[in-house]
Formats: C-alpha cells, sequence, structure tokens
C-alpha cells in the first residue's frame, strides 16, 4: 500500500470512532487496519491514536496530521477528478441518507432516472428518520428537512417543505369543521412524535403568530401512518404536503383553517465541511433540486 492509501486508511479510523468500524466500511480485516495503522506510525516516528481496550482517541501529534491529510486528500481527488480523461464518467458508489417517507414516495423516480443515466454508479442508500452521523457512518450525502443544527456540514437547499392541517371528510362530518382556532377544542389530533413540543404554530393572513396546545390521541414517528389514521376518521393531523397530498388531490383528506399557515420548512442536501464533494454527489444534489425547487409537484393537489 502506498502512503496515500495509508493516509486514507487513517482517516477512516478517525471518522469512523474506531478500527473495528472502519475495517467494516472498508471491509477488510480488523487486523489489516490494525497493523497498517501500527506501519504507518512507526514509519512516522509517533504514535497518532492512543487507544486501548475502551476507546481510542487521537494524540495531539494525530489531532495535527489528521488536518493535514483530510485537506492533502481532498486535493488529490479533486486533481485526479478534474484531469480525467472521462469527466463525465459517473461511477463508484453513492452512500446516501434520506428521511424514510421523504426517500420512499419521492426519491424512487429520481434513483431510477438517475441510475440510467449513469449505469457505471452504484447506491447504498438509507432510508431512516434517524439523524446519521455522515462522517462516522461513511455516508458521502444526506437530505435533512427542517432547520439545520450540525455546523459541521454544507448544506444546498433542495427544495420548500409546505405543511398542511387536514381531516378526513367522515371526521369533519361527525365532529364539525374547525373555522377557527378556538373551535379546534373538542376535536382529536394526531400527531408527529419526533417533534419536540405538544404546541403548534400558526401564522393568520395579516402575519401574526399564534400559537396552539395539543393534546394528540395518537403520536408516531411515520408520517404514512398518521395519514392513514387521518384517511379513517381518526383525527386532525398536521403534516408536510409531501406525505399527504395524494390523499389531498383524491379528496380522502381536505385542509381546514386555510387562513392558517404552518411554518414552511426546507429540505437540504447536506455533506461534510471541508471535503471534496465527488462528481457523483454534485450532480445529484443539483438533479434533485431541479426537479423538486420552490414549487414542487407534490404542492400541486
Amino acid at each position: 500500500m502506498g502512503q496515500l492509501e495509508d493516509m486514507a486508511m487513517f482517516v477512516r479510523v478517525v471518522e469512523a470512532g474506531s478500527i473495528t468500524k472502519a475495517a467494516e466500511q472498508l471491509n477488510i480485516a480488523k487486523s489489516a487496519v490494525s497493523r497498517r495503522l501500527k506501519e504507518l506510525e512507526e514509519r512516522l516516528g509517533n504514535q497518532l491514536i492512543s487507544r486501548t481496550t475502551r476507546r481510542s482517541k487521537l494524540t495531539q501529534v494525530g489531532e495535527q496530521y489528521y488536518r493535514q491529510v483530510t485537506n492533502i486528500l481532498s486535493a488529490v481527488d479533486a486533481i485526479n477528478e478534474y484531469t480525467t480523461d472521462a469527466p463525465m464518467r459517473i461511477e463508484g458508489t453513492l452512500k446516501m441518507t434520506a428521511p424514510l417517507s421523504f426517500g420512499i414516495m419521492h426519491l424512487n423516480d429520481i434513483i431510477d432516472e438517475y441510475a440510467h443515466e449513469h449505469p457505471n454508479l452504484k447506491f447504498e442508500l438509507d432510508f431512516s428518520d434517524r439523524r446519521i452521523d455522515l462522517i462516522e457512518e461513511g455516508y458521502e450525502l444526506a437530505i435533512r428537512i427542517g432547520a439545520l443544527r450540525d455546523s459541521s456540514y454544507q448544506a444546498k437547499q433542495l427544495a420548500l417543505i409546505r405543511c398542511v392541517i387536514c381531516a378526513s371528510p367522515d371526521y369533519l362530518a361527525r365532529i364539525g369543521t374547525p373555522e377557527t382556532l378556538a373551535d379546534l377544542e373538542g376535536h382529536e389530533f394526531l400527531q408527529y412524535s419526533l417533534t419536540q413540543t405538544n404546541s403548534i404554530e400558526l401564522m393568520d393572513a395579516q402575519g401574526k403568530r399564534h400559537y396552539r396546545t395539543i393534546d394528540a390521541k395518537v403520536k408516531a414517528t411515520n408520517g404514512e401512518f398518521l395519514v392513514d389514521l387521518a384517511v379513517k376518521g381518526h383525527g386532525i393531523t398536521f403534516l408536510p404536503t409531501f406525505i399527504a397530498y395524494k390523499k389531498l388531490a383524491l379528496g380522502e383528506l381536505v385542509p381546514v383553517l386555510q387562513q392558517y399557515q404552518l411554518p414552511t420548512l426546507k429540505a437540504y442536501a447536506i455533506y461534510p465541511k471541508n471535503r471534496f464533494l465527488s462528481q457523483r454527489c454534485r450532480y445529484l444534489i443539483d438533479f434533485i433540486a431541479e426537479r423538486f425547487g420552490d414549487n414542487p409537484y407534490w404542492d400541486s393537489f
């Protein structure tokens, strides 16, 4: 193995958090990773990672070496890409994560078309609502919806995510259609339970914000499940239109309190800062942004 390969292996160990995880991501034996790390340290004449039976930690020299080699590896990747004989050849493996419902409902056609355009490209896709550490778990790219909390990531906006208050015609016929916020008293609510509050924020036509505390009949971590319960008449729900749009278009759900707006969210493509972003990722990000944008097709219900 050459020096660049050893640098890349070292970076993978640091970012994976352990030799074991790095070996899994590299699909090589743990003993091979340990041996190469030891050989690298011997060649440099310094210990880079302090290893115990329970944890690994960068030494001071290791921290300096890590910062320098990540810049070197990013520069090498950029040089290789921009000087290749086939700059439009998209290949390798694109490892990406996205929210469960968004991925299943809206990325299938995107990936289908992108895969047909780039037949040498492979995909590893994780559709999950858990917050994945891209660096530690070896992902190149993620789609996230809502506020971005981690400053270690770069982000590009992909789409606006609008939300809707809705219920089934059957439920509204039985319980009544709310015309004002006060009319919500006595109604049943279905709530997406990954949110951290029982209060919803609504904005009226004059731009004034109103806050309403709700006591949900059902809380769930999956929007499609809540849509199904709402269609079956179990209550009023507050969801992104990208989840509810098909049932709204069919009339199985109807919007209520349309004089108020729920906060508009944003969908982002995020990726680690200070890293070379591969051509396969850059093109996919642009591809998705072009398809969705500020007026995505699911808002046409």
